[in-house]
């Protein structure tokens, strides 16, 4: 008998129709992935299964969990006692999904307590358990650390923790890997396998990442507007796919924009033993640890129309190193120089207009309040004098990205993730720069998305001979784009080159460690790996 069988789910929002007659079945230790892009379904089909569907959804279809419940004609009163005990859920973005102001230990023993399954005391100690079931020992990770304490990995295997505390027969897990480094994606998947083959319960895999559902899943469904167009066991999906749209989203997985590199031999970008610490809190009265080195003796040069990448795991100094460039904070020791001219938190706006950031998040960058086309004419506060033609540079910034000079009437909200991110690149072209920065501008979009912003910058480097500072986790991203990579350890580069001579022969221990964790489509799919 399956444990969760899909019949004919339909869902439509105010007469719009959301999903379309879905139909698939689970086994217990199966991992079934559900694949698509942003808008396919993905995400409404999971929360479904929760009976966590918005105000004015209407829902047709069964959903049989063990063959006796119904979960899209249960009343809400029942599926509280559900949720948690029969089908838990690990959430794409952690911080978001845990409260800041209880410690990890209560809110892994609320479950507990809230389902009746253990008094304050006993949940205490199953939340102990379960955390370090998750890799979270107690002599690192008392019970008393708050989420804001821990790093991105760390709080998803808070949230993982949360989720099987009362070991659910149905785990369903939406994008729980996207903004996470290579190697903490590489140790989450391998805990949710473990955990599957342990616990005995089932995991719905949801991602956009072809690489990521073909070294777990057992089973997947690919999905596009609200269908089902190809599912079947995961080896044969890959290896023989018949839907076109399938083959679209293995293409753009794999995809490497035309770049024809004009790089010239002028340094516009010098870091020199650069070294940035800061003060520990206080441990007692009179002691105090040493302070923390965030970037130690870090040097490098970035040339006129060069692409160069920034990798490393979360930690390693990289969002340090690049506020230090931006003059955004300042350095203990060594010096950057920006077109020859020093970098700190007092240079003048007129050499801060040389060089413009774009951020991961497009959405959390701008003020909802305003218009794309205030929102795009932002940067016109750093010069003396603010050009005259404002509203033409605006229109010629939107349509050099692809979009039209009539967006600009718009509100930043109206506007889907990928076009968000070239609004954001507008905003760092409307000033003409020659150095922008890329803080991991891609790595949350769909990979249709992703190789059209890829294309794009690629696009744009040719055509403006622009520099690009490319800080990323993913390693297939930073080998499409960039001529030179710095890999970023502990707050040291270890190793540097040519892109492709440290991908295909990498000299340090780190390097192949996380080109290792990388994952990969199987041998032979579609003629190409992802590394």
């Amino acid at each position: 008998m399956s444990l969760l069988s899909v019949k004919n789910l339909t869902v439509s929002i105010h007469d719009t129709p959301i999903l379309k007659n879905l139909s698939f079945d689970m086994q217990p230790s199966q991992v079934f992935g559900v694949v698509g892009e942003s808008g396919s379904g993905k995400s409404m089909t999971a929360l479904a299964m929760m009976g966590l569907l918005p105000g004015g959804a209407e829902i047709g279809g069964t959903a049989m969990l063990g063959g006796s419940v119904d979960l899209l004609n249960t009343p809400e009163a029942v599926m509280c006692g559900i949720r948690g005990n029969d089908i838990g859920m690990i959430f794409q973005e952690p911080m978001t999904a845990l409260n800041p102001v209880q410690t990890i230990g209560q809110q892994v023993a609320e479950t507990l307590v809230i389902h009746g399954q253990a008094s304050k005391s006993e949940a205490l100690k199953i939340a102990r358990e379960k955390l370090n079931r998750v890799g979270l020992p107690a002599d690192r990770f008392p019970l008393d650390r708050y989420p804001h304490e821990l790093s991105g990995g760390q709080r998803q295997r808070v949230v993982i923790a949360l989720a099987i505390a009362l070991r659910p027969k149905l785990l369903i897990a939406d994008e729980p890997t996207t903004a996470l480094d290579v190697t903490t994606q590489a140790q989450i998947l391998d805990l949710l396998r473990s955990l599957v083959a342990e616990e005995d319960m089932a995991l719905m895999l949801i991602t956009h990442d072809l690489a990521v559902v073909s070294g777990i899943a057992d089973h997947v469904a690919v999905m596009q507007h609200g269908e089902i167009v190809e599912a079947g066991r995961t080896d044969d999906i890959f290896r023989n796919m018949q839907h076109p749209y399938t083959k679209q989203l293995l293409k753009a997985s794999g995809h490497v924009p035309d770049r024809t590199p004009q790089t010239e031999d002028i340094p516009i970008l010098e870091v020199k033993n650069a070294v940035r610490h800061y003060v520990l809190a206080r441990t007692g009265l009179f002691a105090r640890p040493p302070p923390f080195r965030a970037v130690s003796d870090v040097s490098f040069t970035l040339n006129r129309g060069e692409n160069l990448g920034l990798v490393g795991e979360s930690g390693c100094g990289k969002s340090t190193l690049t506020r230090a460039i931006l003059g955004l904070e300042p350095l203990q020791s060594g010096e950057i120089r920006l077109f020859g001219e020093p970098v700190s938190p007092a240079m003048p706006n007129a050499l801060r207009a040389g060089v413009q950031v774009v951020f991961q998040d497009p959405y959390g960058s701008f003020n909802p309040r305003w218009r794309v086309e205030r929102l795009v004419a932002e940067p016109f506060h750093l010069m003396q004098t603010p050009p005259t033609d404002s509203q033409a540079r605006v229109d010629e910034a939107l349509e050099s990205v692809g979009m039209q000079s009539s967006d600009k009437r718009k509100y930043i909200h109206e506007f889907s993730g990928g076009q968000r991110q070239r609004i954001a690149i507008a905003r760092a072209l409307i000033l003409r720069p020659e150095l922008i920065v890329l803080d991991e501008a891609v790595s949350a979009l769909d990979v249709s998305i992703r190789a059209q912003i890829l294309d794009l910058l690629a696009e744009l480097s040719d055509k403006l001979n622009l520099s690009y500072l490319f800080i990323s986790h993913d390693l297939s991203v930073v080998r499409a784009i960039t001529d030179r990579v710095l890999v970023m350890k502990s707050g040291e580069i270890v190793e540097s080159g040519p892109t492709n001579d440290v991908f295909e022969n990498p000299q340090h221990a780190y390097t192949r460690e996380l080109i290792a964790a990388t994952p990969r489509l199987p041998e032979g799919v579609g003629g190409a790996a992802l590394t």
